[in-house]
């Protein structure tokens, strides 16, 4: 925790295709930056490659408020590599993560502020209640996150999001993380400190769509129970001794059958059915295995996490990252 004086705060808020809600966002925002006249705050949006009006909008709200700065990506990276871009763009002694939907309301940031000021070194948001979200994707939610914590070495929290605020210590700690396919709220429970819940209210969706169709959905949980445990290669291994125990009881079956009994000659059904299941656990363990190789692929290309075609704002270049 940083003393009362001279203390900072960024606020991150990624951003894709987000028109019809951005102006009820930032007058959100700055009427918080007002509640907070101890703070100095900057307001840094991430442009995740939009294809609306949203990087139009951000500049003109630039261009009159000298608290918001903008990082503008060549093309659409993702959503956890914009947040990861605002982190390592992020100047605050603290860094609040929010998105641009408002279903996470800018007013709880107040109550997060507080347990940062009383030497917490994270403070997450965790939902209560989720309005407006179908049944199947919160009970898709409450699953991912429950199977996530069985797979992992690490706990993570339930039913959190990336609403957070983090100390400059473990923005720092992050930025020094070198991984390509990015969990950042996985990340942030790894890397420990004094972590707190603070429990809340989700809203509704202000305009707009979600950003996060089904294959995202998919594609987001596979990043998080592959980047935090090597338990789904453990499984696979289990699945092939049952495999080969079930073919050497299906072996014994039919040494039995032949030397004891005349109905030996049939068997073809049951000859598929052992063929099917032991194919079925090799495509699943290479499957696995191969998921594990891809990560090792891109880690070894060395690529930047992402591109920065732009930055807008006043004092936009400071505290700048490269993407790595």
């Amino acid at each position: 925790m940083t003393s009362n004086i001279e203390q900072s705060l960024s606020i991150v808020v990624p951003c894709y295709n987000e028109e019809e809600v951005i102006g009820e966002t930032v007058r959100r925002l700055r009427a918080f930056c007002a509640s907070q006249p101890a703070l100095r705050i900057e307001l840094l949006f991430v442009d995740d490659g939009s294809r609306d009006g949203t990087l139009a909008l951000l500049r003109g709200f630039a261009a009159e408020d000298a608290r918001i700065r903008v990082i503008a990506f060549a093309r659409n990276f993702g959503h956890q590599l914009a947040v990861t871009a605002g982190i390592e763009h992020a100047v605050g002694d603290a860094v609040l993560l929010i998105d641009a939907d408002l279903q996470d309301p800018p007013e709880v940031a107040a109550e997060m502020i507080a347990l940062w000021r009383q030497g917490y070194d994270v403070v997450y948001g965790t939902r209560t209640e989720r309005p407006g979200e179908s049944a199947f994707k919160l009970g898709a939610a409450r699953s991912f996150y429950r199977v996530l914590n069985w797979l992992s070495d690490v706990p993570i929290p339930l039913d959190t999001g990336d609403f957070r605020l983090m100390s400059r210590q473990v923005v720092d700690t992050l930025n020094a993380m070198p991984e390509r396919d990015r969990f950042v709220r996985g990340m942030v429970a790894w890397v420990g400190f004094r972590q707190v819940a603070l429990p809340y209210k989700r809203a509704q969706r202000f305009a707009g769509v979600s950003k996060y169709p089904l294959r995202k959905m998919v594609r987001f949980a596979t990043d998080g129970i592959l980047s935090f445990s090597t338990r789904p290669l453990q499984v696979s291994i289990t699945m092939g001794l049952a495999a080969a125990a079930l073919a050497l009881l299906g072996i014994v079956y039919a040494l039995v059958a032949r030397l004891f009994t005349d109905t030996w000659v049939e068997g073809w059904t049951a000859l598929m059915l052992a063929v099917l299941f032991i194919g079925g656990v090799q495509l699943i363990s290479i499957g696995i295995l191969g998921e594990y190789v891809g990560r090792i692929y891109n880690e070894v290309k060395r690529r930047p996490l992402y591109v920065v075609r732009e930055r807008i704002g006043a004092g936009s270049g400071a505290g700048a990252g490269d993407g790595r």
